[in-house]
């Protein structure tokens, strides 16, 4: 089983943990590398002059013919034989090596008669020194490495935890929450200096900000354009209806028909932008409600009940998304357009161009279209703004075999 990592335990703090311990292991071989290594040669060092200051004396008291000390002999046998052919060339030297299982530290020089005295010394205790002090060099490297990563790790954490709120707040926004803000301390205090963090979550807050304030700009004048719109053209439909019959009076009727029914999309949208939309909701049979959208659009649409399911929603704002869903499906594509109600998930399917990228990207925008298609972009704005109201999720995309479809899933 495979453990959970803690949410601030992402890839940037895994691997400035990684980082930290690489480079502290790497400075504490390098340090125990230096100490051990000034740590031998001074041990070493003295062992050696300790072994030549015997060697002077095992020599004064061989010339003087007095009996060697301990550890004194001529020609002994566990001396090295290159420190043997030195001292028989008639040179001292040193060298270590191992006798009987403990280091030992050679003294040799020239005796009478083509000999060698050579003295001995036990180098152990030396040995001993430098072993405990690489053990030591290990535990305070590792104790060293250990408190090193805590307190990084600590570090680290809370620049991670930081990053997430600011990515999450960022999340929100772009799920539509303008509201959301970071609202990161040090961004509010002018003494003391911002780090990055603290500058990207300042940036995220005044973008977030900006946009906000143009969206309610925008949203406001949609609908005080639309309200502003509505009496005349009351009037203006009043008027068309006195003209007397003919073609003129058929286009002039046709226009304003029109422009009533995008004033009173723009108005919805108004009240959806304003988020005061209040559900009425009844149990309805999806599939004759589906069958009752495609008799009153009028259209050729194919509808397939394949699940049957009883639904609780608002009847009115249902009718609303499926209504726009087929009269996109039938203005903007190709036949045969069908809708497949398949348990709570309802489909609109036609065969023509699909959907355009910037649609599947993010979703329709209004006033937006492409390829010079007819309309003003507020049909499937309108279907998205209730579905949201409905709490079901409307999706956009192109089938592998042509077309497009959008499906709704009800709650």
């Amino acid at each position: 089983m495979r453990l959970a990592r803690p949410r601030w335990a992402g890839p940037l703090a895994v691997r400035a943990a990684v980082f930290i311990t690489v480079m502290c292991c790497a400075l504490a071989a390098l340090l125990g590398v230096l100490v051990h290594v000034s740590v031998a040669d001074q041990t070493e060092g003295r062992a050696r002059e300790t072994a030549l200051v015997r060697l002077r004396d095992a020599t004064a008291a061989y010339e003087a013919g007095d009996p060697l000390r301990p550890g004194a002999a001529i020609d002994p046998p566990g001396l090295p034989e290159p420190l043997r052919a030195l001292a028989a060339s008639g040179r001292r030297g040193t060298m270590a090596t191992e006798e009987g299982g403990r280091p030992t530290m050679w003294a040799a020089g020239p005796a009478e008669g083509g000999r060698v005295l050579a003295v001995g010394v036990d180098h152990s205790q030396g040995r001993r020194t430098i072993e405990d002090l690489d053990r030591a060099i290990v535990w305070s490297s590792a104790l060293a490495i250990g408190a090193t990563l805590l307190v990084g790790a600590f570090a680290v954490a809370r620049v991670t935890r930081r990053l997430h709120t600011t990515a999450r707040v960022a999340r929100r926004i772009s799920a539509g929450d303008l509201d959301a803000r970071v609202d990161d301390p040090r961004t509010k205090d002018p003494v003391s200096r911002q780090d990055e963090v603290a500058a990207v979550a300042a940036a995220l807050d005044s973008m977030a900000a900006s946009l906000q304030g143009k969206l309610l700009a925008e949203q406001r004048f949609t609908a005080d354009v639309a309200h502003e719109l509505r009496t005349p053209l009351t009037g203006l439909h009043a008027a068309a209806e006195l003209l007397p019959p003919g073609r003129p009076t058929e286009l002039v009727r046709d226009r304003v028909a029109a422009l009533r029914t995008l004033t009173e999309d723009l108005l919805e949208i108004s009240r959806l932008d304003a988020g005061r939309e209040l559900l009425e909701t009844d149990t309805e049979d999806l599939g004759e409600l589906a069958r009752r959208v495609v008799g009153a659009s009028g259209t050729g649409t194919r509808v397939d009940v394949l699940r049957e399911v009883r639904v609780e929603t608002d009847r009115r704002r249902l009718e609303r998304v499926l209504g726009n869903l087929v009269a996109n499906a039938h203005r903007h594509g190709r036949g045969p357009v069908v809708l497949t109600v398949d348990g709570r998930e309802v489909s609109v399917r036609d065969h023509g161009d699909g959907y355009p990228e910037y649609l599947l990207a993010h979703g329709p925008q209004r006033f937006r279209t492409e390829g010079g298609s007819k309309g003003h972009g507020l049909g499937l704005t309108i279907a998205l703004g209730q579905a949201d109201v409905l709490g079901a999720r409307l999706e956009f995309t192109n089938p592998p075999d042509g077309g497009a479809r959008a499906v709704l899933t009800l709650p």
